[in-house]
């Protein structure tokens, strides 16, 4: 089987929220598009996806980062039916394939059966239907019969596999296709599809745990162990830098680090505690808190240095946001607008103002690179139980250098958690309401903003510096978070909002 028919129409109203600025097909769920773990699972099959809501954002998604073969067809009609009969024309005949609703989430430990070989008594090749077994649906299958009720054990679950498009040929444009299935008497084979999820609805995709790890690391518990290992190509090349800088800060002696055993997988103690943005905490304990991190991170700045590359500042700040802009310009609602209203703001589009933004950054001089985290945002900082600090997850590299990087790269970090509320934005803890000629953000605080004051007098760093560092990094982070369109857009809007106040 080489082909498969997505059905990503629908207005997926059910979820609320969540579908207000984009098709239900690219809700991320573990941190990837519904869609794409579709594409995850059956990298080398074709898909031909069904667009209706939201089509244009759909489109412009996939062509930024869909890279399985795939084609899309606007539905017509109404219906779980609607844009089949377009859908089927992209099918050879003779060829088997698969219809399956966006919204599933299939179990890694699903086979397909070999459709060649079913027939029932008089030689007939018999098609397949997806039992849901786990989760209820409106409609059920059993002993070769549809009936509207409501069913796990027999759950139609919007999944079939049918030997040849013939035996869809008469679907109608509109209307509900298991409906029509039953009018036309359709026979199946049952599949068991036992571990699949759907997020059909708000309420079953709220009970999702907030993911804090990237689709590129695995993560597990060990007894007092936490093992982190790479799962592509781009996890790898992040952990080999992690580990390095996690054997250079233990050769230092740098404190408030986790205990290492061992690297390549990582092997690292299990902070028995939280992140700091996770704590209640009285203005006291903060500040209590912030002066321990900062008194640490200058210790790790002081503890070696090396002369400063300013190829590697003009890739850090500029080249970088700037490709990961370039990548989007067509995806973002505004993006070729000269000005965007942002949260009552009128803000320059930095696609209109690159070049001043290169002038500005191109002033940030240093003449020495000195040992930097790279991203102490609080999603990166623990506390233990007794309420010690603890920094996790370094960057390890700054531009096109290891290791050593622009100090200033790490206040904008830590600032980018006291003022910014990156964490929870990074939790899809934000509301992004796209009008028609204006941006509504409103992103959760972490309830740190009242420490920016003190944040600048411990830090002792320039707050025009930092503050156009810490736009530049919201910009930088659209494409870095490119499993959810709202965060992409988010982060855009939120860049854009803050570049206003420096340039």
């Amino acid at each position: 089987m080489e082909y498969i028919i997505v059905q990503a129409g629908g207005k997926g109203s059910r979820l609320g929220y969540l579908t207000k600025n984009r098709p239900k097909a690219l809700v991320p769920v573990d941190n990837l598009p519904m869609l794409f773990h579709l594409f995850r699972k059956f990298p080398d099959k074709r898909f031909v996806i069904i667009a209706d809501y939201h089509k244009e954002v759909l489109r412009e998604y996939l062509s930024c980062f869909a890279k399985v073969k795939y084609q899309v067809v606007d539905a017509e009609g109404t219906g779980t039916c609607s844009g089949i009969r377009q859908a089927l024309k992209l099918v050879p005949f003779g060829q088997p394939f698969m219809l399956v609703w966006s919204d599933l989430i299939l179990p890694d430990e699903l086979m397909l059966p070999e459709m060649t070989k079913k027939q029932d008594d008089e030689g007939n090749i018999l098609d397949y239907i997806g039992i849901s077994e786990t989760f209820p649906c409106r409609w059920s299958y059993h002993g070769g019969q549809f009936t509207e009720e409501s069913s796990c054990e027999h759950g139609v679950a919007g999944f079939f596999l049918f030997h040849d498009k013939s035996v869809l040929s008469d679907i109608p444009e509109s209307g509900e296709l298991v409906r029509w299935m039953q009018g036309q008497k359709m026979e199946f084979n049952e599949l068991s599809l036992a571990g699949t999820k759907e997020f059909g609805l708000l309420e079953e995709y709220e009970k999702l745990g907030k993911s804090k790890c990237r689709p590129f690391n695995r993560i597990a518990i060990e007894g007092d162990l936490l093992l982190k290992e790479a799962v592509d190509e781009q996890g790898r090349r992040l952990a080999e830098r992690e580990c390095a800088w996690y054997e250079k800060a233990k050769e230092k002696k740098i404190a408030i680090l986790p205990r290492i055993d061992a690297v390549n997988p990582l092997r690292m103690e299990y902070i028995k505690g939280k992140n700091i943005y996770e704590y209640q905490l009285p203005d006291v304990q903060k500040k209590e808190i912030l002066t321990k991190l900062v008194d640490a991170l200058k210790e790790l700045h002081q503890s070696d240095s090396v002369i400063a590359d300013s190829f590697s500042m003009k890739e850090a700040y500029y080249n970088k946001t700037m490709e990961r802009l370039k990548a989007i310009e067509d995806l973002v609602p505004f993006a070729r607008e000269k000005m965007i209203r942002i949260n009552g703001r009128e803000c320059r589009n930095i696609y209109f103002y690159k070049r001043e933004l290169e002038k500005r950054l191109e002033r940030l001089t240093c003449e020495r690179f000195h040992f930097i985290h790279g991203d102490c945002t609080f999603s990166n900082l623990m506390l233990r139980e007794d309420g010690t600090p603890v920094l996790i997850d370094p960057r390890g590299y700054f531009g096109f250098t290891e290791i050593y990087g622009d100090i200033r790269y790490d206040w904008a970090k830590l600032y980018y958690s006291i003022v910014g509320n990156y964490d929870r934005f990074n939790l899809k803890d934000f509301r992004l309401d796209i009008g028609e000629q204006e941006i509504s953000l409103t992103i959760a605080p972490n309830g740190w903003e009242n420490m920016e004051q003190e944040f600048f007098t411990l830090t002792g760093a320039d707050a025009y510096e930092i503050k156009l560092l810490h736009a530049v990094i919201w910009l930088s982070l659209t494409t870095y978070a490119w499993q959810d369109y709202d965060s992409i857009c988010g982060a855009f809007y939120n860049g854009l909002y803050y570049l206003e106040e420096v340039l």
